[in-house]
């Protein structure tokens, strides 16, 4: 079992940066996928980003590329999203998650946080 809790979103201007933080649990955490995904209002969920735990390897969605920086601390057990050059468009309900598969489908995770909303304003 892996558990995950996201914190760090809130209110934001255009232009600005959040860092978003999932703190994981569960024993065989060191060899999962943490990814990122975000799911705005009537639209389905999107993969942002995804780093392999065990060594650092990171995939990006095409859109986030050069804005969004995924890390992990290993020591903290803690996962992190760090969004720089917001855009209003950016506004949704970010998940972290869990999973055994590099990928941006969000079918291939199998654990998921609850969510934190991030607001950016024009």
């Amino acid at each position: 079992q892996v558990q995950l809790v996201e914190s760090g979103g809130g209110l934001v201007q255009a232009g600005g940066s959040l860092r978003l933080s999932c703190a994981a649990s569960g024993r065989t955490f060191s060899r999962a996928i943490m990814g990122w995904f975000r799911q705005a209002p009537g639209k389905e969920r999107e993969f942002v980003a995804a780093i392999r735990w065990s060594i650092g390897t990171t995939y990006y969605a095409d859109s986030e590329k050069g804005r969004f920086t995924i890390s992990r601390d290993n020591a903290r057990n803690t996962g992190y999203l760090q969004m720089n050059i917001l855009k209003p468009e950016n506004t949704a309900v970010y998940y972290c998650a869990a999973g055994w598969k590099m990928d941006y489908d969000p079918g291939d995770y199998d654990y998921w946080g609850q969510g934190t909303q991030v607001t950016v304003s024009s």
